[in-house]
């Protein structure tokens, strides 16, 4: 495992699973919504954050979380673990929820992207009904013949899974 895409519903624990990989494999971490907006929460353009994807996805090692499906693809093809963090809808809620009160909004520099609107409340309501079918559909289509494909169903099973990650590499 030296490559891994994370991804899932916002409040699912894609940075936080994202951080402790990292440790755990020695390799970059990268959180997609830090390399996709600025300080004032302006977008890059499309062509220029998938080229900034090509280039990070280009390096031996690395560590990517975000959804982004218009750019999926890139992270697909290149990685060799995808990670779906497949929790319910109310954890992920709960997720948004509790990271905004844990550290308010704005961008923490640590993978951290906070900022908590209609949009963002309707987007994580709507995930597992609208994009996970979709996200399901790249993953089977551009990883699954050449990459573990994970599913993390909830908080317990990510930590069991890094536990099992640990004990593997000791």
């Amino acid at each position: 495992m030296k490559k891994v895409a994370i991804v899932g519903c916002g409040g699912s624990g894609k940075s936080h699973l994202a951080r402790e990989l990292g440790k755990i494999l020695d390799a970059p971490v990268t959180h997609l919504d830090a390399a996709f907006y600025d300080d004032e929460w302006n977008a890059l353009p499309m062509e220029e954050f998938a080229e900034v994807q090509r280039d990070l996805v280009s390096r031996p090692k690395w560590v990517i979380d975000g959804n982004y499906n218009s750019t999926l693809q890139i992270r697909l093809d290149a990685c060799d673990t995808v990670v779906l963090m497949d929790v319910s809808t109310p954890a992920a809620l709960w997720g948004i929820l509790s990271r905004q009160i844990r550290h308010g909004a704005g961008h923490k520099g640590n993978g951290v992207h906070n900022r908590i609107h209609w949009g963002v409340i309707k987007y994580v309501a709507t995930y597992r009904r609208a994009m996970r079918p979709r996200v399901l559909a790249k993953i089977e289509e551009f990883a699954a013949g050449h990459a573990d494909v994970v599913l993390l169903t909830s908080r317990r099973h990510t930590r069991r899974w890094l536990q099992r990650v640990v004990a593997q590499r000791s």
